[in-house]
C-alpha cells in the first residue's frame, strides 16, 4: 500500500482547462450582449477575475458580490455602458458550465485510479456551473464525492471548508490524504491549514517565491501515481 489512498482533486486548471472555457464563455457572452471581446479584453478579464477570487479566498469579499463585481470592473475599464452585470453573470455562468476541456488526459487518469484510491473533487467554483460541467465531462461519475465551496459554507483555503469535507469522507485519516491543485493560495495553502499533504500541479514550471510550499510538485497529472507512493 502506498502512502496516500485519498486524493482531493482541484477542478479548474487542474483536471479541466478553465482558461480555455473562460475564453469561450466570455467571447460568447460579449456577442450575446452586442459587444466585442478581443484577446486583450479576455486577458484583462482573466486578471480581474483572479483578483476577485483571491479576495474571496481571504474572506475579504463575498462570492455574489465578486461574481458581479468582476464584470462591473471590466465594463468600466473598457467603457461598456449600460450592461447589466447581474444578467451578464447569469449568462456567463451558464456558458462556462456548458463546455469542458481535459488537461493531461485527466479523465483517463481519474478513471484508472478508481479502486486504487478514493477521489474527491474540491472546488471554489459556482455550484450550478461546476455541477453542470462535471456532469457533462463524466468526472462526477468517477469521483467518490464532490465538495463545492458554496455548498460547504466556506471556500478554500479556509480550514472550515476542509473540516466539513473531511467530516463527509468515511474513515478519513489526514495522513492518508493529499490535495492536488494548481493554486498555491487556494489548494496548497488550504492543504497546509487542514493538516494534509499537498501537491502543486505546475505544468508551466513557474517559480514559487511565496511562503507557501507544497510537499510535492508535478508538471503532468500522470505523475500522480508516484506521489501516491510518497516518492
Amino acid at each position: 500500500m502506498g502512502r496516500f489512498d485519498i486524493i482531493l482533486w482541484d477542478v479548474d486548471q487542474t483536471l479541466l482547462d478553465f482558461k480555455r472555457s473562460e475564453d469561450y464563455a466570455l467571447r460568447y457572452c460579449f456577442e450575446v450582449f452586442g459587444l466585442k471581446a478581443d484577446d486583450e479584453i479576455v486577458a484583462r478579464y482573466s486578471e480581474i477575475n483572479e483578483g476577485y477570487w483571491r479576495r474571496i479566498e481571504t474572506g475579504e469579499i463575498g462570492k455574489k458580490e465578486a461574481l458581479q463585481g468582476r464584470f462591473r470592473t471590466l465594463f468600466q475599464e473598457i467603457g461598456a455602458v449600460g450592461v447589466d452585470a447581474a444578467a451578464f453573470q447569469e449568462e456567463y455562468a451558464e456558458a462556462l458550465g456548458s463546455v469542458y476541456y481535459f488537461l493531461d488526459n485527466s479523465y483517463e487518469i481519474v478513471k484508472s485510479l478508481r479502486g486504487v484510491c478514493r477521489q474527491y473533487l474540491v472546488t471554489n467554483g459556482v455550484s450550478r456551473t461546476q455541477r453542470k460541467k462535471l456532469a457533462l465531462s463524466g468526472l462526477d461519475k468517477l469521483a467518490d464525492g464532490i465538495f463545492v465551496s458554496e455548498e460547504m459554507g466556506a471556500p478554500k483555503p479556509q480550514k472550515e471548508y476542509f473540516d466539513r469535507c473531511f467530516a463527509l469522507i468515511p474513515g478519513f485519516r489526514k495522513e492518508r490524504a493529499v490535495i492536488v491543485g494548481d493554486s498555491l493560495t487556494s489548494d496548497i495553502l488550504g492543504g497546509k491549514r487542514a493538516g494534509i499533504a499537498s501537491c502543486w500541479y505546475n505544468p508551466g514550471g513557474a517559480g514559487n517565491l511565496s511562503e507557501v510550499k507544497a510537499d510535492y510538485e508535478i508538471k503532468n497529472l500522470n505523475e500522480i501515481r508516484a506521489v501516491l507512493e510518497g516518492c
